[in-house]
């Protein structure tokens, strides 16, 4: 009797030894936030992290929008953006434990319209090949951000897409591929992506307060973005995903993401069953593909990975020894972060309201360090000065770029006769017209530039939405002196009037 009473006195010790340290941990955790979003200079924050399926700490910093005192909470909605892509991927691997697709069918016995510019590569593409960016086609996210199409036609465009590599040959992020691997789950199940996400994985989960799309989310408690034009932050407008859904249009809050990160943990399992079998959750987060420097996030150079991977909707690489899993998210003005340490069972899921804050990387492995791995080092001090020396070398290479205008130059021809219209059947149309003696042109009626007199035959300036810089044109002239091609950010136009 005595040595279980022993027993449970020490147990009862232990027990509540580890509940002063947590929460020792937590406050830590608390204060170093905190400092490390007001270094950033981030209006608003919100961070949940899980520990041996439990969340043990969320909240919400600051404000929706600089200026006024909505502050945020752990219900106000925050764009998910590309942390959307692992969502995606789970609803496919729903759709294989039902057997009605397999990881490696090929893409076109369903969707015989998607058609790329290899041949092969349609003809080879497979349903693991959309989620993990090594199709061959390069970036072409201007298929959205600068025309107002609908997700069909986007995917009708790629067709036009000369490819970078070889299927399979290398790796460079794609979000149109998600946006494919939506269609096929629409395709197999019949329902619309938007409504499949929310009645197989929002629905089980309790996500109440999560939405398929920035249209589909209410307004009442949402973050506002922000973004640094000419050094002053200022709130711009939201960027819709909402054509490439699949690939990042979801909007949650931190409340909602506490319960997606437990389940991702836990082998897909949720208080009444699973999303996965335990074999196909484990596929998920199997390493795919190698990715090479350049194509991984510039924080490796600090923390130096032995490898970097990417999964089914996840980056990967080695920390301490131990595998992680992640993926960042971002819209002009809107960040997100989901981050794994699986050995531990520990996730953090951060959302903020600036643009490509990098406090998101500091306070995940201050997670990591501070819950599971042990280690002082000052990961938000370190990221902030190597984020200030890749400022400081693009402004370098701009000041470079300026000296490298020739001055007392004019233009070949009279500013009229660069007005016009300029075609190009993947990239559409660019309108140009003359305004207060400066070119304005428009893409697609949905992107304009003010563009004023650089050198010779190319104008430069900035963009109405301020927040997207500078942007630079060049004409050309035919045989006959004739203003004949438009060269605008690296896109080329052929007049059409």
């Amino acid at each position: 009797m005595k040595n279980t009473f022993f027993l449970f006195v020490i147990s009862l010790f232990c027990q509540t030894l580890f509940a002063q340290n947590l929460n020792s941990q937590i406050q830590e955790f608390d204060t170093y936030a905190a400092k490390a979003m007001a270094a950033w200079q981030m209006p608003g924050m919100a961070v949940a992290i899980v520990k041996d399926g439990k969340v043990i700490f969320k909240k919400g910093y600051g404000v929706r929008e600089l200026g006024a005192t909505n502050a945020v909470n752990t219900q106000t909605q925050f764009s998910c953006a590309s942390t959307t892509k692992a969502m995606t991927a789970v609803c496919m691997a729903i759709l294989v434990d039902e057997g009605k697709v397999n990881w490696d069918d090929h893409v076109v016995k369903y969707l015989p319209e998607f058609q790329l510019y290899d041949p092969h590569v349609t003809r080879e593409l497979r349903i693991r090949d959309l989620f993990t960016h090594n199709s061959g086609v390069g970036n072409a996210d201007f298929l959205w951000s600068i025309m107002n199409v609908s997700s069909e036609e986007v995917l009708r465009k790629m067709q036009q897409v000369e490819p970078s590599y070889s299927l399979r040959s290398s790796f460079i992020y794609q979000n149109i591929f998600y946006l494919a691997a939506g269609k096929v789950i629409e395709k197999i199940s019949g329902q619309k992506w938007e409504y499949f996400i929310q009645a197989r994985i929002f629905k089980p989960l309790g996500m109440t307060n999560t939405y398929p799309t920035l249209q589909s989310t209410p307004t009442a408690n949402l973050s506002k973005p922000h973004y640094r034009v000419n050094g002053v932050i200022k709130v711009i407008a939201a960027t819709s995903a909402d054509q490439i859904g699949p690939a990042g249009s979801v909007h949650s809050c931190i409340d909602d993401m506490s319960k997606w990160m437990t389940c991702m943990l836990d082998s897909s399992k949720y208080a009444g069953g699973r999303l996965l079998e335990p074999h196909t959750w484990a596929e998920l987060f199997r390493p795919q593909v190698l990715v090479p420097a350049s194509e991984f996030y510039p924080t490796m150079q600090l923390i130096k990975p032995n490898w970097t991977s990417y999964a089914l909707g996840w980056f990967q690489h080695d920390y301490k020894g131990k595998k992680i899993n992640y993926h960042t998210g971002s819209l002009a003005g809107e960040i997100a972060m989901h981050a794994q340490l699986p050995e531990a069972k520990l996730g953090i899921y951060v959302f903020g309201n600036f643009d490509h804050a990098e406090v998101r990387h500091a306070l995940v492995y201050k997670t990591f360090d501070l819950f599971a791995l042990g280690g002082t080092r000052d990961w938000n001090a370190e990221f902030l000065t190597l984020y200030q020396g890749i400022l400081a070398q693009n402004d370098k290479a701009e000041a470079e770029f300026k000296a490298k205008q020739i001055p007392y130059t004019q233009p070949t021809k009279r500013l009229t006769e660069y007005v016009g219209k300029y075609t190009h059947p993947l990239y559409g149309e660019a309108v140009v017209v003359l305004d207060d003696n400066k070119l304005v042109v428009t893409l697609n009626q949905f992107i304009s530039a003010k563009l004023g007199h650089w050198h010779y035959d190319t104008f430069r300036g900035p963009y109405v939405q301020d927040w997207y810089g500078q942007a630079m044109g060049t004409f050309s002239l035919n045989m006959e002196g004739k203003v004949e091609k438009l060269t605008y950010e690296g896109m080329e136009f052929v007049r059409f009037n």
